[in-house]
């Protein structure tokens, strides 16, 4: 299934985009075709109507017309002022005037309810979608999988590797790949996850060799040991040298330089020698993902843990 219902942005920069709202002709053009569009909202006004930057013509989306709710539940102001300063998607309405000059009318709302009615609806468990990072929380990640369609990411579901916030991960604005957990079709609701395209253990292990010393970041400090993260989906286990952790060799959300002792795929485990630390903040690390996610659409399976390993880690959708 080919997707043209992407997350918000990502029509804003394409020519095609630009070309239909520099000018009223390409407005109307737009409006007759039902195309949906892309532009900057400049600000919400007092009647909670966003104004949107057309290249010389202001759009109005009413506050009505704002977001698609499938139970017509009060659309609330949050949800309409935090729109300012970011690409809002809409479909042409119409044109009319307001205090002598001709804006045109938009509305958001019917462009998410196509974007559900055409390709979110047919969405099934182990569907693969584009998304977009737009809020993070404590338990997880709030990302744009259509047109402003909002999914949850929880934070067990970013990647084996644990992590302590979503923030170790994810940037707000980070473009993403995800698979479709669960869907709730009574509330509308969808559940996506990410580790499933992140790669098996022995995918992650392969990257590394024993007698290597390669960079990770600490993630938790444990009295038997320091776990230490060398890709979103692999962890290894550093030791504590007489019994004790320095302070100033390993702290949670630091990065180090670590020994590769040994890899013992029939436990899933990774041992290493903490040799050195970097101060300073560290970055999320950048995600790889192991699956072409544009040429693969939908997986049954996934199953992390080797064959043979003493425990099975797998997702079955």
């Amino acid at each position: 299934m080919i997707n043209c219902y992407k997350p918000e942005g990502a029509l804003f920069g394409t020519k095609d985009n630009r070309d239909h709202i520099s000018s009223r002709a390409g407005l109307e053009r737009a409006m007759n075709e039902g195309k949906i569009l892309e532009a900057t909202a400049l600000l919400c006004d007092s009647r909670m109507r966003l104004h949107v930057d057309l290249y010389g013509m202001t759009g109005i989306i009413e506050k009505s017309e704002a977001v698609y709710s499938p139970d017509n539940k009060d659309i609330k102001d949050i949800a309409v002022i935090t729109r300012v300063g970011k690409p809002v998607c809409f479909k042409v309405l119409g044109f009319t005037s307001e205090d002598g000059r001709e804006v045109a009318i938009l509305s958001r709302r019917e462009a998410q309810k196509e974007c559900l009615g055409q390709y979110l609806c047919d969405l099934i468990p182990g569907d693969i979608a584009e998304a977009r990072v737009t809020h993070l929380d404590s338990f997880g990640a709030f990302v744009d999988i259509g047109c402003g369609i909002v999914s949850l990411l929880s934070i067990d579901c970013i990647s084996v590797s644990r992590i302590s916030h979503p923030s170790d991960r994810l940037s707000v604005g980070d473009r993403i790949y995800t698979v479709i957990k669960s869907i709730d079709r009574d509330n509308g609701r969808i559940f996506v996850s990410m580790r499933e395209l992140l790669g098996t253990w022995l995918e992650n292990a392969a990257e590394f060799e024993v007698g290597q010393t390669v960079a990770g970041i600490v993630r938790s400090i444990e009295s038997y040991g320091v776990f230490v993260e060398l890709t979103p989906n692999l962890a290894g286990l550093a030791e504590i040298r007489d019994g004790t952790v320095d302070s100033d060799i390993a702290k949670a959300g630091e990065r180090v330089a670590v020994y590769i002792k040994s890899i013992l795929p029939d436990r899933m485990k990774i041992k290493l020698v903490l040799i050195d630390s970097y101060n300073g903040s560290t970055p999320p690390p950048k995600l790889r993902y192991y699956t072409d996610c544009q040429a693969v659409c939908h997986i049954d399976r996934w199953q992390y843990s080797p064959d043979g390993a003493s425990k099975i880690i797998e997702s079955v959708f």
